[in-house]
């Protein structure tokens, strides 16, 4: 049920959602709409609701064989977990979209694409309702709980450009659902395939100058009186990904004061090109390689904002952040670092909840290396 009382739509703009369209959008996209009602800065966008996903399947799955198929399998019987999941996937990517979905998805993208040129013309964005570029995102149901993490499970792809390409990445991220590593984690949780759901996000996408992940609690150490950020240049996928070794600033929530930092040897790096498809990795350049890609101001900025996010969801928060700047396209944008900072999406922080029910990995030595080991990459 939506949290605004109106009958349960298709297609949804982040700005109306919050905490209570969970079910009907996802996790992610709840968590977003949240921090846009808070009045944080988030790109704009738009959600194809789990009632999408719902339709869809009602096409390809009427009788729910798929799915209970699904659920019979063995957790410890990753051949079969392979096998079951990559039919699944298959027949969601082969379908057409309803066509009811089809047409509100074109119709918020035209939105989307208006809004972007609307801006170009007042001198601030780049690209137009043609030409926008796009994040396309999987928000399951049943994800980003204190409980469970689904981070990492579920696909995302970054500079989508062409109503086409969007459609087919919603199937895609509908499809992302039954990954294999994805049917894995609910099988050995024993979590129930009946009524689970994905909305899918659709954002404008970012060229940043950095992002980054960081944490309102430490997770090497627990503490919640500091917020722990770890930065690359460019794209935060970098980060995530385990391509870099990131710059890293602990900061005092009471204070301010940086009690910690360390300049990480950045070697790869990840750009979006508004004259390219997807996501361009090449060599960082040598001179930034050892450079922090934070000011100390830029740092204790992102702090405050952490903090503004932790307060508003009580609870400890792992996020994910990008920096604008240095890029002709949001020269308008400079100057304020608060003005700079747009957030990509926050979770509970789930490293340190856990330990309170059941015993846990032993502390890493990064922050983003809690993130590789849900991704399931070795450390």
């Amino acid at each position: 049920m939506e949290s605004s009382g109106a009958p349960t739509r298709l297609v949804r703009e982040i700005a109306d959602l919050g905490a209570g369209d969970l079910a009907s959008a996802g996790g992610k996209a709840a968590s977003l709409g949240e921090l846009t009602r808070a009045g944080l800065r988030v790109p704009a966008g738009y959600v194809v609701t789990a009632k999408a996903f719902a339709l869809a399947m009602a096409a390809l799955d009427p009788d729910g064989l798929l799915r209970d198929e699904i659920a019979r399998l063995p957790a410890d019987d990753l051949g079969a977990i392979g096998r079951a999941a990559a039919g699944v996937r298959a027949r969601i990517t082969a379908a057409p979209l309803p066509a009811s979905v089809a047409a509100e998805v074109t119709a918020a993208h035209g939105r989307l694409g208006a809004v972007a040129a609307e801006v170009t013309a007042h001198g601030r964005l780049g690209a137009g309702a043609a030409a926008v570029a796009v994040a396309v995102r999987s928000s399951a149901t049943g994800e980003d709980s204190a409980e469970a993490s689904f981070a990492g499970l579920q696909d995302t792809y970054l500079g989508v450009g062409g109503l086409d390409a969007v459609l087919d990445r919603v199937r895609a991220c509908w499809a992302s659902l039954y990954n294999d590593e994805s049917v894995a984690y609910r099988r050995r949780l024993g979590l129930p395939e009946d009524g689970l759901g994905m909305g899918v996000v659709v954002q404008r996408m970012l060229s940043p100058r950095a992002a980054g992940v960081m944490f309102t609690r430490s997770p090497v150490t627990g503490d919640r009186s500091v917020v722990a950020i770890e930065a690359t240049w460019g794209l935060g996928s970098a980060l995530v990904a385990g391509e870099v070794t990131p710059d890293s600033f602990t900061v005092s929530k009471v204070t301010g004061e940086i009690t910690g930092r360390r300049v990480g040897s950045k070697l790869r790096l990840q750009t979006f090109l508004a004259s390219e498809p997807g996501v361009t990795t090449v060599a960082m350049p040598a001179e930034m390689r050892g450079r922090p890609c934070l000011t100390d101001d830029e740092a204790r900025t992102l702090a405050r904002v952490a903090r503004q996010v932790d307060e508003h969801f009580g609870s400890p928060q792992d996020i994910e952040w990008a920096l604008l700047g240095d890029d002709p396209a949001f020269s308008s944008l400079h100057g304020e670092t608060a003005d700079r900072i747009m957030l990509l999406q926050s979770r509970p922080e789930t490293v340190w909840a856990a330990r309170g029910r059941s015993p846990v990995a032993s502390p890493q030595p990064r922050a983003s290396d809690h993130i590789l080991s849900r991704l399931g990459k070795p450390l």
